[in-house]
């Protein structure tokens, strides 16, 4: 997938139909089936966040483009105008906005203005709070042992879920700013990339082709079953 940071609120990426394939997804399903198309998004999502930093906080404008090769696809988060009255939303490329009154439904305005579209516009109305998430890869089980008996005390996170996944193991670790700061995150994660390395898989592949081994509780679950030697 190719991914293009066109400034702070719209990204670009480009994904081809034979990407979308491997991904265990179907050309025509993605157009008719809401709940797959639905899944392929936020997957891909996923890598655009891993790449670029992209959090979504918020309502997007989301524009898709059937390209003969593939899907090239446009991201922009809305952002409040100035009064705080409206949400903004750029719609041409020489910058002008779309402003929308807060208390009204997106998807209706839109409609309202532009009309329906197939296949081109699709809003995600629902302001979503995202836990900071961190996938940390291991190529040998030992050192998932030595990381759980690193962390004597609890992490504070909010998962600690171990995958293994074409021949390696897979650390999905999610943490919540209600729980623990930037810092202690930081430091939480500095400290499991010396016994593994950062990986740019993504969750859904872990859950649709990994084998889950521990599930939520990883490091208590191994210390249980792999005491340390004395």
């Amino acid at each position: 997938m190719e991914i293009e940071r066109i400034n702070e609120n719209t990204v670009k990426f480009f994904i081809s139909y034979v990407d979308i394939e491997d991904r265990g997804f179907g050309r025509e399903e993605i157009w008719y089936n809401r709940e797959r198309s639905e899944q392929l998004f936020w997957q891909m999502m996923d890598e655009v966040n891993y790449q670029e930093d992209f959090h979504v906080d918020g309502p997007l404008w989301i524009q898709v483009h059937a390209l003969e090769k593939g899907l090239e696809i446009v991201v922009t988060k809305a952002q409040l105008s100035k009064n705080g009255d409206n949400l903004e939303f750029p719609i041409d490329e020489d910058g002008s906005t779309l402003d929308i009154p807060v208390d009204e439904k997106v998807e209706s305005f839109l409609e309202e203005k532009f009309g329906k579209s197939e296949n081109n516009t699709e809003l995600e109305e629902d302001f979503i709070e995202e836990n900071l998430w961190i996938i940390a890869g291991f190529n040998d089980f030992e050192d998932v042992i030595q990381l759980s008996h690193h962390f004597q005390e609890d992490t504070g996170s909010e998962e600690e879920t171990l995958y293994f996944y074409n021949g390696k193991y897979y650390l999905y670790m999610e943490f919540s700013q209600d729980v623990l700061d930037e810092n202690s995150q930081e430091d939480i994660i500095s400290r499991i990339f010396e016994y593994g390395d950062d990986s740019n898989i993504t969750i859904h592949v872990l859950e649709e082709y990994g084998k889950k081994i521990f599930d939520t509780t990883t490091f208590e679950e191994v210390r249980a079953h792999f005491p340390a030697n004395v």
